[in-house]
């Protein structure tokens, strides 16, 4: 390929020299086709600009002001005519080369998102999506864990936060069988489980990115399964982690699936839940104010390991008040928050709530 464009340039510098003309639009558009093909065929642009200039230099040397026929004025009118064309024809050549580079990114950016989505949503066959995934780094036969961000704005492929991690992580890990991407607004990272230390810089660097960038809210880890649907897996448990500490205004900003799996369990028969909620808790409705702020009461209790001093400073209520709250809860209900036993209905009954989103909306 370089031989055949040196040779199609030289004939179009010989009859530059010759004419001292500007290059037609069609022989620009012509280079610009010959870039292309050159960075389709593997090479370079700093190889093809070489082999322009090797071209070049051959057809100065074989001007006719070499043999002092031509006068100076015509000799360098020539060269500059020369060298005019050059630089037009190696800008056309770049056009090519560059436009051809920048479809093949579009056309791996696209294999790469149909990839993400097969993967995440097991749409593919798992034997040709096990075949896909080498393309990418992954060898989707050992384990892997999947952990997903979440911020206050959309991510996607492009945005900024993506590069700044992808650099981060590639910097300090090198390749190391790790794949990122934005996927439905937010950012995945699926690690082999052999590399818990990236997935725990991934959340150091989405919690704390730096300057100018804004740091995610909360970032969740699924726990580690085998296979392209172990891959699914975990990224669904991370997506309920997610969920579960949104619903249930959890405070922390890393998650792990292992540690909420008391709620997929307490949610796998919804309408038990539900019967629960309206049995323990319905009777809070009648209480002045509403059931809310009994509600919370409850929930913050546990929070603060019952210490009533702490629990009334997080609600922001003296000691008194506090007690008072806990007594209503007490008649209103008939469970006592001193009892061990009925402590733990009361919490299980107040987290089914706040998964149900009630007394907000109706059971």
């Amino acid at each position: 390929m370089p031989t055949e464009l040196a040779e199609a340039y030289l004939t179009l510098l010989a009859d530059v020299s010759r004419t001292g003309r500007l290059l037609r639009r069609d022989e620009l558009e012509g280079l610009r086709r010959l870039g292309e093909q050159c960075a389709e065929a593997g090479y370079g642009l700093r190889e093809v600009v070489s082999h322009c200039l090797a071209a070049a230099r051959r057809a100065w040397q074989t001007l006719p002001g070499t043999t002092g026929a031509t006068s100076v004025g015509e000799l360098r009118r020539m060269g500059d005519a020369v060298l005019a064309a050059t630089d037009a024809a190696l800008a056309a050549l770049g056009e090519g080369h560059e436009r051809s580079q920048r479809l093949a990114v579009r056309q791996e950016e696209a294999a790469r998102r149909e990839f993400i989505d097969d993967l995440l949503h097991g749409r593919s066959d798992l034997g040709l999506l096990a075949e896909r995934a080498e393309r990418f780094g992954l060898r989707l036969a050992g384990a892997y864990t999947v952990a997903v961000a979440v911020g206050d704005e959309p991510f996607a492929d492009v945005h900024p936060m993506v590069h700044r991690v992808e650099r981060e992580l590639a910097g300090r890990f090198g390749e190391r069988d790790v794949l990122l991407a934005g996927k439905d607004g937010r950012l995945v990272c699926i690690a082999p489980d052999s590399e818990r230390a990236v997935l725990d810089a991934f959340a150091d660097l989405t919690l704390r990115p730096g300057p100018g960038y804004r740091p995610v809210l909360r970032v969740a880890t699924g726990r580690r399964h085998s296979g392209a649907s172990g891959v699914l897996r975990s990224y669904d448990e991370a997506l309920d982690a997610l969920d579960y500490a949104q619903r249930l205004g959890l405070p922390a900003c890393r998650l792990k699936a292992e540690d909420l799996l008391v709620f997929p369990v307490l949610m796998r028969d919804r309408a038990a839940m539900a019967d629960l909620v309206r049995s323990v808790l319905g009777p809070l409705t009648e209480a002045r104010g509403g059931a809310r702020p009994l509600l919370d009461t409850i929930a913050v209790q546990a929070e603060a390991a019952y210490v009533n001093a702490e629990a009334a400073r997080r609600l922001g209520l003296s000691v008194r008040t506090l007690g008072y709250r806990l007594e209503r809860i007490k008649s209103l209900t008939g469970y006592d928050p001193a009892d061990a036993l009925q402590r733990f209905t009361l919490e299980t009954a107040a987290m089914g709530a706040r998964l149900l989103n009630w007394p907000e909306q109706p059971l």
